[in-house]
């Protein structure tokens, strides 16, 4: 009797088929084994990406989303810093003091005025300098780089350094405008000179960044629009106006919520810039903003409670600016959809 797992010799000749070999069955521990295979692959395939997810989200609970809850939490208290543990129930009282408190709208005030003055000609000077590095240039390479540099530099530093610069009797900016016959800018106690003195830190660090998101949208822009435009008798600056802007519009929407977040989160400059590193803004409050107001209300004077409202009120703010965003993408796309 012929095994049914075993081969018969076919004769070997002209034509002939070679011989069919029949693979015997897995054993039982092969097979266990290659069930266990497909198991581990398939559990592989579908809690991995939350297990390389897992971090992200630990340190988000742990550094963004409990310091927001217990903030908020504490902002309807009376509690001091240095007895965290004793609170005392105010309700909205805080955000209610908030609306009379004159500092506070002195500080929204001055986080506006700098954010305005810092981010329109930094987005401007980002746009023109994306523009010329977007050119076939030598060393393109060594100027994208350069650019980046001032938002590779420490902020304490770069700010001692525009304290020098800005300096009343010994400054260089002084003495520059001392050689055309301008007198001496007492810089740090003028309500504007010293709003424009620290957007010029801020315009410093950051146009270099915004130039090169610019670059990269404007490298995305297909030449072939170019290529229609100057067929067309399009110069440079029509095709600047008509080709790359219409098509940077997303990415110039992003920078500007991006700057009006940095703005109304605006603290180290201020902070360096007042004599002593005082969260008062100067002597009058001048160049205080929110987040100025905010340290000086929890780090000095303690008010624990007030600190936790003026961070939900800025946290409010910066819900709004998003909800802007979104309308004016949500009215982009819909005005492109009817083009």
């Amino acid at each position: 009797m012929v095994n049914q797992y075993e081969t018969t010799a076919a004769p070997r000749g002209e034509g002939a088929a070679a011989p069919r070999v029949d693979k015997a069955p897995p054993s039982a521990k092969e097979q266990k084994s290659r069930t266990w295979r497909s198991r581990r692959y398939r559990w592989d395939m579908k809690f991995s990406p939350y297990a390389m997810l897992l971090p992200f989200f630990l340190f988000f609970l742990a550094f963004g989303l409990f310091p927001l809850l217990y903030t908020g939490w504490a902002s309807l208290h009376r509690v001091s810093l240095t007895d965290p543990n004793n609170m005392e129930w105010l309700g909205f009282k805080n955000f209610t003091r908030l609306l009379e408190d004159e500092f506070f709208w002195n500080a929204l005030k001055n986080t506006v005025t700098i954010g305005l003055i810092s981010t329109v000609p930094q987005l401007v000077m980002a746009l023109g300098i994306a523009h010329l590095l977007n050119y076939k240039l030598r060393g393109s390479w060594f100027f994208r780089v350069a650019v980046l540099t001032p938002y590779a530099t420490s902020v304490a530093a770069a700010t001692l350094v525009f304290v020098l610069l800005f300096g009343r009797d010994y400054g260089m900016i002084n003495w520059g405008l001392g050689l055309v016959g301008i007198d001496n800018i007492d810089w740090k106690n003028g309500t504007w000179t010293s709003q424009l003195a620290v957007s010029t830190i801020v315009i410093w660090r950051w146009t270099g960044y915004n130039a090169l998101i610019y670059l990269a949208a404007m490298q995305s822009i297909p030449n072939d629009l170019y290529e229609s435009a100057a067929l067309d008798g399009a110069t440079r600056w029509q095709q600047f106006f008509h080709v790359t802007l219409p098509s940077l519009r997303p990415t110039i929407l992003f920078t500007c919520v991006v700057s009006t977040i940095g703005a109304t989160q605006l603290f180290g400059e201020p902070l360096l810039f007042n004599d002593g590193a005082s969260p008062t803004g100067g002597s009058d409050h001048q160049f205080q903003t929110l987040g100025l107001y905010l340290y000086e209300q929890g780090w000095v004077n303690l008010h624990l409670g007030r600190a936790s409202a003026i961070a939900w009120a800025m946290f409010l703010i910066l819900l709004l600016v998003a909800a802007v965003n979104w309308l004016i993408s949500w009215r982009l796309r819909k005005s492109e959809g009817r083009a």
